[in-house]
């Protein structure tokens, strides 16, 4: 069954990673405190505690699924892909917070290091010959680079 689930998480990141290349739109959820975030299953901080997620989705309807529970006061967010590829990706990476992709309502996602995601949908961009109007990269080559580079 764990071999199952993890099979299913794996499938739901690559449809986020083919779904947002198409549509140029990631969905969050936000509140007045901010958005919508969990503590990480498998990865741990310095100090021992779970790292923290930042959670995100492909369809608003997923993404509407999940706001229950303590998301229940959250509202549906867009968040432009080139956006989300060159500020929150590499804002992630600086504050240490890992992105969790596709989380259903139990809680269970991808859990993804955000220069992994960078890197997964700069592959994605490349492989469909897209155009991506980016701001803080000479182009998709330059931040290929750069992400690698900053993944070690």
């Amino acid at each position: 069954m764990e071999q199952q689930g993890s099979d299913i998480i794996e499938n739901r990141y690559q449809k986020f990673i083919k779904t947002v290349c198409e549509t140029d739109v990631v969905y969050a959820l936000q509140n007045q405190d901010g958005f919508a975030t969990s503590a990480s299953a498998h990865y741990e901080n310095e100090r021992g505690k779970p790292v923290d997620i930042l959670c995100f989705w492909a369809e608003n309807g997923r993404a509407k699924s999940c706001a229950i529970n303590h998301w229940s006061n959250y509202q549906i967010t867009e968040i432009a892909l080139v956006d989300f590829i060159e500020n929150w990706g590499v804002g992630m990476e600086n504050d240490g917070i890992l992105a969790g992709i596709e989380f259903d309502q139990n809680m269970f996602g991808y859990e993804a290091k955000p220069l992994d995601l960078i890197l997964a949908l700069v592959a994605e961009i490349k492989a469909t010959n897209k155009e991506l109007p980016l701001q803080k990269f000479e182009n998709i080559a330059d931040l290929e680079e750069q992400a690698t580079i900053a993944n070690g």
